[in-house]
């Protein structure tokens, strides 16, 4: 189990390869790649069990996030995030099953989660012990196969599926709650037979105690709600709509870099 400072460490470096993959490529979604971060790491470097458990993006424009924690993990080399969104690259701008270590393509938002589900439902039909995780955006939530892949992993008694919500309270229209209205998705979750926790989706012990609970629980799927910051760690970028798909120019790139490497006290 590594430390609250490592895991801390982590996130910095992946939010600097965000940064940085976003910048060289003039193109992508920095502001909810950033607010997952942490849960990415933590699902990867405390979670899964490599060619066991899977892991699906199903908010698949943050895939500069998971190509950074891919990386990170040896998948492939540092230097291939510098093609990402090019022609020909392995990195493109939503996740691909062509990328090594991506277990599901995503893109179209509310697919993920059904894939997901039947990953899960599939390790129960043939009694594997394997999770299944998923990350989700509260955006994505908007859309109604999110709550048909939500009833039917609670119908199917889906204990090995982790369902994590990015509760940023922004897309690419603005608010949320003002788009569409998701009041206490919580609550709404939970109605649907889950067992629901609520954390702060940038703190390693609170993510740490809720996936105790994910384990710790039988005979219903768990989901996670994080409450996160969209662009965290970048203080232009924090709650800030705009930020949902746009890179950085040069001196906005500088900035961010100089921010992240303060953080993870570097000069």
């Amino acid at each position: 189990m590594k430390t609250n400072t490592c895991l801390e460490r982590l996130s910095s470096k992946v939010r600097m390869m965000i940064i940085d993959e976003i910048y060289k490529a003039r193109s992508g979604h920095p502001g909810g790649s950033l607010s997952i971060v942490e849960a990415l790491v933590y699902v990867y470097e405390e979670e899964l069990r490599k060619d066991i458990d899977r892991f699906v993006l199903s908010k698949g424009h943050a895939a500069p996030a998971l190509y950074a924690v891919l990386a990170g993990k040896g998948y492939f080399p540092e230097e291939e995030l510098s093609h990402l969104r090019q022609s020909g690259s392995i990195l493109q701008g939503h996740p691909s099953i062509m990328t090594p270590g991506v277990d599901m393509s995503t893109g179209s938002l509310g697919q993920g989660l059904s894939a997901a589900c039947g990953m899960a439902w599939g390790a129960k039909y043939l009694k594997q012990d394997a999770n299944v995780y998923v990350i989700t955006g509260d955006g994505e939530c908007q859309e109604g196969q999110i709550w048909e892949a939500l009833h039917f992993a609670a119908h199917y008694h889906l204990d090995n599926l982790c369902v994590m919500v990015d509760r940023n309270g922004l897309q690419i229209e603005g608010r949320t709650d003002e788009v569409m209205n998701l009041r206490d998705i919580g609550k709404r979750i939970k109605d649907c037979g889950f067992n629901v926790i609520t954390i702060n989706g940038h703190d390693f012990d609170e993510l740490r105690k809720a996936f105790e609970l994910f384990h710790s629980t039988d005979d219903r799927p768990t989901a996670i709600i994080l409450n996160t910051v969209k662009g965290k760690g970048v203080s232009f970028m924090e709650n800030k709509a705009e930020w949902h798909g746009k890179a950085p120019n040069e001196e906005q790139y500088l900035q961010a870099v100089r921010e992240l490497k303060e953080a993870c006290g570097h000069e």
